[in-house]
């Protein structure tokens, strides 16, 4: 048996209503009022690497590879591995750069 890391370009979380639901926890998903400058905390589960020297997309995830088109540029600030109940999870903060607008047709990274 390996040891499974995944390597992501972007950060993936789910829509904020599975937290209403009570399906995710408030950190598993996007935040309702998403803002340029503002910092948020994530959790995934497993052992993912994040890059940390620049801006990456924040995606929304519906799982299964199903994502959205980019919601807002961000860097992540820290990234930590951790067990919980026997399960790897990846938490971390990140910082919300800029927020797109759903209705532009390209989003540069930079």
């Amino acid at each position: 048996m390996g040891i499974q890391v995944e390597f992501n370009p972007d950060l993936a979380l789910r829509n904020i209503f599975h937290h209403y639901d009570k399906a995710r926890s408030l950190e598993e998903c996007i935040p309702k009022d998403l803002e340029a400058g503002k910092t948020y905390d994530f959790l995934k589960e497993g052992q993912r690497n994040y890059w940390l020297m620049g801006e990456i997309p924040l995606l929304q995830t519906e799982g299964e590879g199903k994502v959205s088109r980019p919601l807002a540029s961000i860097v992540i600030l820290e990234s930590t591995h951790f067990i919980k109940d026997n399960k790897i999870y990846t938490k971390g903060k990140y910082e919300v750069k800029e927020v797109f607008n759903p209705y532009d047709k390209m989003y540069v990274f930079s």
